[in-house]
C-alpha cells in the first residue's frame, strides 16, 4: 500500500519516533533517479529551500510548481493535478490552502493504481513536516530523542495547524505539552482527545488560558503567528484576543533556566514574540529552521519504507 504523509496520524506515534531517529542520521540516496513535484499554493522560503535541498541531498530531482501553473480547483481539479503530476514524478509534496484536497488527490491516484507518494508541506489542518523539525530541535537540546521523555513544552497563542502537529510529535516522544490559548482559539474536547491518543511514556496534553502559570518551570516555549495567510481580515480581532499570549522576556523568566524558545517563522516581532526573545540566548529558531531539511530526510525514508 502506498504511503502518504499528510498528517502525523499517517505514521502514528511509533512512526514519528522512527522518522526522527532516521532523520538525525542524515541523508542517503533513497531518491536516486526519482523526481519530486513541489506544488506551492502558498509561498514559503523555509519550506521551499528545505524540501528542495533535501531532495537533492537524497539523490532526487525537485521540480518547483507555483500556484499559477496548476490552480488547484480553479484551473484544474485537485484530482487532475495529482494524476497529471503522477505521470512524471514519484512524489508530490504540496503546500495547500484546503487540507481536503489531499484526500481527493490520494483517491484519484489510488484509482489509477499509482504508487506516487503525497506529502503535506502545510495545510490549514496540520503541518507535520514542521513538527518533525521541532522535535529534532528539542532532541538536540535535551540529549537526543530519549531525552525528551518527561520534558514539558508549552505552546502559547492560537491553537492552529502548527500546534496540532507539534502536540502529536511531542507526545509521541514522551514530552508533555500544554496548549495555552484563550477559549475561542483553543482546541475543543474532541480534538484534544484525538491528540492525547499520541501520548507515550507517560506524556500528557493539557489546555490552559493562563500563560504565566503554564510557563512555570517548562522546558520549551513555542509560538506561531496569530494571523496566518488567508486570515488577514481577522488580523485586528486576533491581535486583541491574543494580546496577552505573547512570549516575552517575563514569560521566559518563569521557565527553566535552560529552557529554549521555538517559532516556526515567519515571526511578527512585537506580537506573538518580542524581538528580544527571538534574538536572545534562549532562542533556537534558526536551528529549528535548519532542521526543516533534516526532517525531510526521515520523512522520505519513511515514505519509501527505507526505515
Amino acid at each position: 500500500m502506498t504511503r502518504h504523509f499528510l498528517d502525523l496520524t499517517d505514521c502514528g506515534p511509533e512512526g514519528v519516533e522512527l522518522i526522527v531517529r532516521s532523520a538525525a542520521q542524515g541523508p542517503s540516496q533513497i531518491l536516486r533517479d526519482q523526481s519530486v513535484a513541489m506544488v506551492f499554493e502558498k509561498p514559503s522560503v523555509r519550506t521551499r529551500n528545505s524540501t528542495e535541498m533535501a531532495v537533492v541531498h537524497l539523490g532526487g530531482h525537485p521540480v518547483m510548481i507555483v500556484d499559477a501553473e496548476v490552480g488547484i480547483d480553479t484551473r484544474e481539479s485537485a484530482e487532475d493535478v495529482a494524476r497529471t503530476l503522477g505521470c512524471f514524478h514519484q512524489s508530490i509534496a504540496a503546500r495547500v490552502r484546503d487540507h481536503s484536497a489531499f484526500g481527493r488527490m490520494a483517491q484519484a491516484l489510488a484509482k489509477q493504481g499509482s504508487t506516487v507518494n503525497l506529502i503535506n508541506l502545510l495545510s490549514d489542518h496540520s503541518h507535520p513536516c514542521q513538527a518533525i523539525a521541532d522535535v529534532l530541535t528539542l532532541a538536540d537540546e535535551f540529549g537526543g530523542v530519549d531525552g525528551l521523555v518527561g520534558k514539558h513544552v508549552v505552546y502559547v497563542g492560537d491553537a492552529n495547524n502548527v500546534a496540532r502537529s507539534l502536540a502529536q510529535a511531542s507526545l509521541a516522544l514522551g514530552a508533555s505539552i500544554t496548549i495555552c490559548a484563550p477559549d475561542d482559539y483553543q482546541f475543543d474536547d474532541a480534538t484534544a482527545a484525538t491528540l492525547a491518543s499520541f501520548a507515550r511514556h507517560g506524556a500528557t496534553l493539557a489546555r490552559s488560558d493562563n500563560p504565566h502559570s503554564s510557563a512555570k518551570n517548562c522546558d520549551a516555549l513555542y509560538t506561531d503567528v496569530w494571523t496566518s495567510m488567508g486570515q488577514e481580515q481577522e488580523a485586528q480581532v486576533r491581535r486583541e484576543a491574543l494580546a496577552q499570549y505573547s512570549i516575552t522576556e517575563e514569560l521566559v523568566s518563569l521557565a527553566q533556566a535552560r529552557a529554549i524558545v521555538l517559532h516556526c517563522l515567519p515571526a511578527h516581532r512585537g506580537e506573538e514574540i518580542t524581538n528580544g526573545v527571538l534574538e536572545g540566548s534562549h532562542s533556537r529558531v534558526w536551528q529549528q529552521a535548519k532542521h526543516r531539511e533534516t526532517a525531510m530526510y526521515g520523512i522520505f525514508a519513511w515514505l519509501k519504507e527505507a526505515i
